[in-house]
């Protein structure tokens, strides 16, 4: 199974593509491997964390139910774990993981994952890092919502979904390939959703993007990280 899914393409900041490729396929040589359709649920808030999953190919979104609706938290690209926090402290999920489009992925489940990490300290202090990560990129929108102004969140929000999500055209703009609503990028910058809307519209008449139903382009990449860094 190892030979056949270990590709040398993961991005390098994703947990597989910190791996070393004959370490990445061991882990994944473990699992099993599954595909996802598009909005299928792949966890499930509140359910047993009996497993990790590995993403393979494909997107994914992370949500949680807030007052009744889900709250989209962020996204995971291929060679991202989720789950992991679960399986590590053998409670209860805390967000639900819906695949953007199909998805393969590998699981693993909890057992296995437990004794992987004990035979690989190196990779334990890995998903550490990532886990820690996550919640620096958690305090750094928090940072944002008391720093900047909404078309600035929500200019440095779609320059790091574009690095992540994006596919580069031609003419040199960027397709954010993760179906995005309006309400999602709200929940993930913390403002009204008629402020969004506001937002999406202060970049349009910029030309820094366009949009269309639940799609993003950015339309020139380089103006919108100067705006997102305040320029």
């Amino acid at each position: 199974m190892a030979g056949d899914t270990v590709r040398p393409g993961w991005a390098p900041g994703t947990f597989l593509g910190r791996l070393a490729p004959a370490v990445a396929g061991e882990l994944l040589g473990l699992g099993v491997r599954r595909r996802f359709a598009g909005g299928r649920t792949i966890l499930r808030e509140g359910a047993e964390a009996g497993q990790v999953v590995l993403i393979t190919d494909g997107f994914v979104k992370v949500t949680t139910a807030v007052d009744g609706f889900a709250t989209l938290l962020g996204i995971r690209v291929p060679g991202e774990i989720i789950g992991e926090i679960g399986a590590l402290t053998a409670s209860p999920r805390n967000a639900t993981v819906i695949a953007c489009g199909t998805v393969h992925a590998v699981t693993v489940a909890r057992a296995e994952f437990e004794a992987f990490l004990r035979r690989r300290p190196d990779v334990s202090q890995l998903v550490m890092a990532m886990i820690a990560g996550q919640l620096s990129w958690a305090n750094r929108r928090r940072s944002d919502f008391a720093a900047f102004p909404a078309h600035i969140r929500l200019a440095r929000l779609l320059t790091e979904i574009a690095a992540a999500c994006g596919r580069p055209r031609p003419d040199g703009s960027v397709e954010i390939v993760v179906p995005l609503s309006q309400p999602e990028l709200a929940a993930m910058i913390a403002i009204a959703r008629a402020t969004v809307q506001k937002a999406v519209h202060d970049l349009r008449e910029q030309g820094l993007i366009s949009t269309a139903y639940r799609r993003v382009t950015v339309l020139d990449p380089a103006g919108l990280r100067r705006l997102a860094d305040g320029a």
